[in-house]
């Protein structure tokens, strides 16, 4: 009886000690419902998950038919931060999936060819923030007075949009990876009725919206003329 009193209180401590501390660790579907950490200003020493990494992988990844949350090929989904922690050994990206399938030069490679593989400043991008942490992280650096194409527009739309619409893959038909065919889907109002979200136009990004700011860098370079400065 003794003995069984003791073994009792001993599995009353384990359930209390383990009901105590189980939610300590967040799961994998709690990652997404805590919000990124955000700071004010931009370091240049820094690659950011919502600025960069998050836009880059929707565009060349997480689309239709390949790793979005509706198809999620080979069970992959890299429209969350949490699908995409699922291929990232943070810390360090020779060990991560998600990099390690973006440098092949195979037709495994990610985006698959004929697709257009990433360049070497974007995987550079994403090794650097592996390599940081791959940090669920994001800053404010957007200028809305700037709205140059080199250094605005441009930037953008290859970013946050050429994945889907290039020649390899036409996104509703729609090819943005030359100025002329971007002056031209700006000219017919597609661009920014895209990017806005407005009625009546496919959205683009279709998952996460662009910041206000990156559309207004839009719409400002198309009101002065849609330029190829």
């Amino acid at each position: 009886m003794k003995k069984f009193k003791i073994f009792s209180l001993l599995f009353v401590g384990i359930v209390i000690a383990y009901t105590s501390c189980k939610h300590e660790v967040p799961t994998i579907s709690e990652i997404d419902t805590l919000p990124p950490a955000i700071t004010v200003n931009c370091s240049t020493d820094s690659v950011y998950f919502v600025n960069t990494i998050q836009p880059l992988l929707i565009s060349g990844c997480a689309m239709s038919r390949c790793h979005d949350a509706i198809s999620h090929e080979e069970g992959i989904n890299l429209s969350t931060y949490s699908g995409v922690m699922r291929e990232v050994v943070a810390g360090n990206a020779t060990k991560s999936e998600l990099y390690k399938s973006m440098i092949r030069t195979d037709e495994d490679r990610m985006p698959p060819p004929p697709a257009a593989a990433f360049t070497a400043d974007q995987l550079t991008k994403v090794r650097t923030w592996i390599n940081q942490g791959a940090k669920n992280n994001g800053c404010s650096s957007c200028d809305s007075t700037d709205i140059k194409f080199s250094t605005a527009v441009k930037v953008i739309i290859q970013n946050k949009c050429q994945g889907c619409h290039n020649p390899a893959s036409l996104g509703g038909g729609v090819d943005l990876s030359t100025y002329t065919a971007i002056k031209a889907s700006a000219a017919s109002g597609k661009l920014y009725g895209s990017v806005s979200w407005a009625s009546g136009f496919s959205k683009m990004p279709q998952t996460v919206k662009l910041p206000d700011c990156e559309i207004t860098q839009i719409k400002k370079w198309i009101d002065a003329g849609s330029l190829n400065n």
